[in-house]
């Protein structure tokens, strides 16, 4: 059975295929058609996803989407008449595109696909909840979703058995923890939807000075049930998500380009500990309410690694899984999950171990590349590519890694990476200058080998998604310097041998050469831009930057000066 899984038109678009109940493959259409955060139908990443098991649309069984299209536009519309006349323009520049394609997606299916079968519709928060729980290795689980919105739903809990998932509690628009962190996000200066990870970085800098006036800002109970005092707040009234009442608590927003002052990192060092404490909270009665030891979370909001760590680390679950496409673009996950497992009742028998989901490229193709850029390159095996890239990362080279499949959701997890070395405390500002142009506060994240983590990290827990931000140790520090955050954190990926060999490979043999089992991992990509999908993009960005090497798989590249 092929059920395709569809999210789109709103951000973040993908499409995802289920054969038999095995995730097969999964991709966002931004890394087709390299527009960032695309909302587009992701007719490239469907064509991606059909082609990786040789298929047609005619051999789709299900087409699933990811929310509830009619009973989104109902909030769309009472929200705005409940703001009129100052959501107008809002309002004016949102409609035509729900009457154009949302409000009848069948016919956008038959349209932009030529299909005819069965489509079925599932809420954005089951999306969500069941791209976690049903791929996570728990049998039970507890279930916690957090996003700006689905279609009334901004906070989900439930339990998770079998098959089955069962709703407790929701928590509803306009009171939503996700649009508090967004409208915060937009007031510093940062672009919604994508600055979110900034001020979390931001955070680090910071001091929770301001901590009480969200708490008069955002009511919490003891329960975790929550509601946003909204006239702080205008979450559909169109340029800003934030009244003029919250600019003279705060004082002036801050401008994209304008200077970051201390005010705005204890800001959102602040906003940062709200949203931990309160999650934590949240977290502590679901499991008081459920009695399990294993939480599942979905939702952009826990994109947060800070926050996910928190959690994990402040509350009596023992076990916590967050898959790697966790905001909306793993929603075409989740729906097809859903369909397979909850509504035609088949048996799990998928675990998400990793989010190589993504197009592979062969030998051949990737040879061919190299030749028609004219480049020089040389080809190595498997152990002379991890000694020889090994050396040259602990001689303060920049590495661009391209190998087997993309990876699913918005973290770079060694197959589509530029890595460097950690030990150099320069490093941080070499990869700012030179490749990422990035903003200086913004941490860059370490890959260690799992066996090692926890020798370096005050880390329980295997971290594959990079979705949990540990502490370092403090006989550590000194020793990866541009991996640790000024809060003495970092955003740590784990890799063994069973997931990503080759990376675990050159990780070792790095580790020989220095004693470190770490590495740098930040995603191949130059500012502004998707990471790299094909071998042509790594070409170009590495091209149009100062990388020094550039891998594809087993052939190498060194930039010329």
């Amino acid at each position: 059975m092929n059920i395709l899984g569809i999210s789109c038109f709103y951000h973040d678009s993908a499409a995802c295929l289920l054969q038999d109940g095995k995730v097969i493959a999964a991709a966002s259409e931004e890394r087709f058609n390299r527009e960032k955060y695309s909302q587009v139908f992701p007719i490239n990443a469907i064509n991606f996803c059909l082609q990786a098991r040789d298929l047609t649309v005619y051999d789709v069984d299900y087409i699933g989407f990811y929310e509830k299209p009619f009973l989104k536009f109902s909030r769309v519309i009472l929200s705005h008449l409940r703001s009129y006349p100052r959501s107008l323009n809002n309002f004016l520049g949102t409609t035509p595109s729900w009457l154009e394609n949302r409000l009848i997606m069948p016919l956008v299916f038959k349209k932009e696909l030529g299909f005819e079968g069965k489509t079925l519709f599932v809420k954005h928060h089951l999306s969500h909840v069941a791209s976690s729980f049903l791929v996570s290795p728990f049998e039970e689980a507890a279930i916690l979703t957090a996003d700006g919105v689905g279609e009334w739903a901004t906070m989900t809990y439930g339990i998770g058995k079998g098959s089955d998932i069962k709703v407790l509690k929701e928590i509803h628009y306009p009171d939503s923890l996700g649009l508090l962190y967004t409208a915060v996000t937009t007031y510093l200066g940062f672009k919604a939807l994508s600055g979110e990870g900034k001020v979390m970085g931001l955070a680090g800098y910071g001091e929770p000075k301001f901590i009480d006036r969200f708490r008069e800002m955002v009511m919490v109970k003891p329960d975790g049930s929550f509601r946003v005092d909204s006239k702080f707040f205008g979450f559909n009234e169109g340029s800003r998500m934030y009244s003029k009442r919250f600019v003279k608590v705060f004082g002036k927003e801050r401008k994209p380009e304008d200077k970051i002052e201390e005010r705005h990192q204890d800001i959102a060092a602040s906003l940062q500990k709200f949203i931990e404490d309160t999650l934590v909270l949240i977290a502590r009665n679901l499991h008081k309410e459920t009695k399990l030891d294993n939480l599942c979370l979905a939702g952009g909001l826990f994109l947060n690694c800070v926050a996910n760590s928190k959690i994990l680390e402040e509350t009596p679950f023992k076990e916590v899984f967050i898959q790697p496409a966790t905001g909306d673009s793993g929603g075409a996950l989740g729906v097809a999950c859903y369909i397979y497992h909850s509504i035609l009742k088949n048996q799990r028998s998928h675990v998400m171990t990793d989010a190589y989901l993504g197009p592979y490229f062969t030998g051949e193709q990737i040879k061919k590349a190299l030749i028609n850029h004219n480049l020089d390159f040389k080809e190595l095996s498997d152990p002379d590519l991890a000694k020889y890239i090994a050396r040259v990362l602990s001689q303060d080279k920049i590495i661009g890694w391209f190998q087997g499949r993309m990876e699913f959701g918005p973290r770079a997890l060694g197959n589509r990476s530029i890595l460097a070395n950690p030990c150099n405390p320069n490093m941080k500002d070499l990869l700012n200058s030179r490749v990422k142009k990035r903003e200086p506060f913004r941490p860059y994240a370490p890959v260690v080998l799992e066996e090692k983590a926890k020798e370096f990290f005050k880390l329980e827990h295997p971290s594959p998604f990079m979705l949990l931000s540990p502490r370092v140790r403090e006989d550590k520090k000194n020793l990866i310097p541009s991996v640790t955050h000024i809060d003495g954190t970092a955003r740590v990926q784990t890799v063994n041998k069973d997931t990503n060999l080759k990376l675990w490979q050159l990780i070792k043999e790095f580790e020989n050469i220095t004693t470190i089992p770490v590495i740098i991992n930040t995603s191949f990509n130059l500012r502004g831009e998707p990471i790299v999908c094909t071998p042509e993009d790594a070409i170009s960005s590495f091209k149009r930057s100062q990388i020094d090497y550039l891998v594809l798989e087993n052939y190498v590249v060194e930039k010329r000066t």
